[in-house]
């Protein structure tokens, strides 16, 4: 059943929905390899589930760091706190 591509596709989706529901792109970089594996079954890839897990995880990892990249904080744009709200 991991080697469908519909179900790959499923858990896309469902990933997706996790990270509308999370203050962070945490679920996002797993989406988009389980999407890329979906994609490529419904090309016709022919792998066991080993390749499909180890394909899924170098994407997502891909994913997640080109995120952190260009969807980060920028330089220059860390929070200075000024005061303690606890002086008050």
């Amino acid at each position: 059943m991991i080697q469908l591509w519909w179900v790959w596709m499923a858990a896309a989706v469902v990933l997706l929905v996790l990270e509308v529901l999370s203050p962070a792109y945490v679920f996002l970089g797993f989406a988009i390899g389980a999407a890329v594996v979906g994609l490529l079954l419904l090309l016709g890839l022919s792998a066991g589930w080993p390749v499909l897990l180890l394909i899924c995880a170098v994407v997502a990892a891909l994913a997640w760091a080109l995120l952190r990249r260009f969807m980060g904080v920028r330089k220059g744009q860390t929070k200075v706190w000024t005061r303690d709200i606890n002086e008050d």
